[in-house]
């Protein structure tokens, strides 16, 4: 029998449950290590060293999306679509290192996060917005 959970309002509970919360954070720290571990013999991987930002897990725990950024942010697609091609080899690995029923199917994607944020930061840093902003305390000291 499936178990529906409510919020507050009445309406279907929003975001991860706590089970898959932790279910997500300890893939993502036993997938650091097997990355740190695990040699993996691609040319798009050779000599980039890659994070693990976030792990979501889906709500039966079968399936991991794990959101990844090569250092330096550079060759960001060629890094993913090489990890998505190692993902059957690396669940091996990360079942070795993780105390689950299931380990999870694999799958990569580019956590553009931090493209978003140098985006923004850039956006502030602009001349006329900063310009803007500073007025805006001038007015609120006043």
């Amino acid at each position: 029998m499936k178990r529906h959970h409510d919020n507050a309002k009445g309406g279907p509970a929003a975001g991860p449950s706590q089970r898959q919360l932790r279910a997500g954070e300890l893939i993502r720290h036993a997938l650091v290590e097997v990355l740190r571990e695990e040699e993996l013999h691609d040319d798009d991987l050779r000599g980039v060293s890659v994070t693990v930002t976030e792990v979501r897990m889906s709500p039966d725990l079968k399936h991991a999306t794990c959101f990844v950024e090569p250092l330096g942010g550079g060759h960001a697609p060629e890094v993913v679509d090489a990890l998505n091609r190692h993902a059957r080899f690396l669940r091996g690995s990360l079942g070795r290192h993780i105390d689950m029923k299931f380990t999870p199917d694999l799958r990569f994607r580019h956590d553009e996060s931090f493209d978003k944020a140098a985006h923004m930061d850039a956006l502030f840093n602009d001349p006329r917005v900063r310009q803007d902003l500073e007025r805006e305390d001038d007015e609120d000291e006043g």
